[in-house]
C-alpha cells in the first residue's frame, strides 16, 4: 500500500527532482498534495515552477497550493544566485496546465491532516518551514495525524550554506523550524552533512540525459546550471543534490545511516541564527528529536534515481 505523502517545496532545482523521483513511484508514494512556500524564489515562482514539474512528468492532475510568502516571524531571504531568476534556470520556462489551487496551502495541510486517521500521513518539506510551522500553531491537532516528518534541512559537520553556521531552509524561517523539531512526532532530517555526499557529477548527469525521456532532459538540464554556482564554491565535482535525499530516504531508507539524537534550533543569536545545534555524540540530557543522516550511497541514490526516471519513457 502506497504511504500518503504531502510535499511542501519550494522549486528550486533540487526541489524539482524530488518531485520527479516521488512522482516516478506511485506504488509507493501517494502525493495528496504539493504545497509550495516562498524559499529559493519567490512564490509566485515557486507555485509555477511546481506546477511546471506536474507538466514535464504527466501529471497534470497534481494538486497543487501556493502557500506563505514570507516566514512566520521574518522578512523573507531568497536564492536566485543559486537557482537563477527562475528558480529552475536549465529549462524553458512556460505556463503551466497543471491548474493552481484556490485553497490556501496552510489550509489545505491542516484540512488534509484532520480528515487523516491518527499518525497516518508523511509530511515532506524541502524548503523552509512556514508553510508547516504556521500550521502546527494554528491547529496542533494535525500532529495527531503527522506520521514522520522527513525534512531537507540544517547542518552539523559542514556548517552552513547561507551564513557560517546554517543551511538556507533553516535560516530562512529558524521559528518554524524550532516548531517543527520540537512537535513531538517523529523527524528525519537529511541535512548538509549527507546531502553533499550526492554530488551530481557530469558522468552522473550524463547518465541521465541519455535516459532520452523529457523528465530525464528536465533534470539534466536543471542540474547541468545547478552545478555551476556550487562547484565553484566548494571545489567539487557537481553539485549537492540535497531535497531528492527526502524522498530516496522514503523509497530505500538503506541507503543512508542516521543516528536519533537531539536537534535544537538557534533562533536569536545574530551571528549563528539558523544553525542546528546537533547533540551527535548525546553529551547533552536534551531530549531525543530527530534522526540525523549522517552517510549515504551516493552511486546507490543515483542508481535509484536513474532506475526511476526511466519511468517516465523514452
Amino acid at each position: 500500500m502506497a504511504r500518503p505523502i504531502i510535499i511542501d517545496c519550494d522549486p528550486g532545482q533540487d526541489d524539482a527532482v524530488a518531485l520527479f523521483l516521488a512522482m516516478s513511484s506511485p506504488d509507493e508514494l501517494e502525493i495528496l498534495g504539493i504545497t509550495t512556500v516562498a524559499g529559493n524564489v519567490p512564490l509566485e515562482l515557486t507555485q509555477r515552477n511546481a506546477r511546471m514539474m506536474c507538466d514535464i512528468a504527466g501529471r497534470k492532475n497534481a494538486l497543487v497550493f501556493a502557500g506563505c510568502n514570507k516566514p512566520m516571524r521574518r522578512e523573507a531571504i531568497t536564492a536566485e544566485y543559486i537557482h537563477g531568476n527562475t528558480g529552475i534556470d536549465g529549462v524553458d520556462v512556460f505556463e503551466p496546465e497543471t491548474p493552481l489551487q484556490e485553497q490556501h496551502a496552510v489550509d489545505f495541510i491542516i484540512e488534509t491532516l484532520l480528515a487523516a486517521d491518527a499518525h497516518a500521513i508523511t509530511v515532506v518539506p524541502t524548503g523552509p518551514l512556514s508553510n508547516i510551522g504556521t500550521a502546527i500553531e494554528r491547529e496542533p491537532k494535525i500532529l495527531e495525524h503527522v506520521r514522520e516528518f522527513v525534512i531537507m534541512g540544517g547542518a552539523m559537520r559542514e556548517g552552513g550554506n547561507r551564513s557560517p553556521s546554517a543551511e538556507f531552509n533553516i535560516l530562512a524561517d529558524p521559528e518554524a523550524a524550532e516548531i517543527v523539531f520540537n512537535s513531538g512526532r517523529p523527524v528525519t532530517s537529511m541535512g548538509l552533512d549527507v546531502t553533499h555526499q550526492v554530488l551530481s557529477t557530469r558522468e552522473r548527469v550524463a547518465r541521465i540525459r541519455a535516459l532520452g525521456n523529457p523528465v530525464a532532459e528536465a533534470t539534466a538540464g536543471m542540474l547541468s546550471f545547478f552545478h555551476r554556482y556550487d562547484s565553484k564554491k566548494y571545489g567539487s565535482e557537481g553539485a549537492p543534490l540535497h531535497d531528492p535525499c527526502t524522498v530516496a530516504w522514503l523509497l530505500k531508507p538503506g541507503l543512508f545511516k542516521t543516528r536519533v539524537c537531539n536537534l535544537s534550533v538557534e533562533t536569536q543569536s545574530e551571528l549563528t541564527l539558523g544553525h542546528t545545534a546537533v547533540d551527535f555524540w548525546h553529551v547533552t540530557d536534551r531530549p531525543h528529536n530527530v534522526d540525523w543522516a549522517y552517510e549515504v550511497d551516493a552511486d546507490g541514490f543515483y542508481d535509484l534515481l536513474s532506475e526511476r526516471l526511466t519511468r517516465f519513457g523514452g
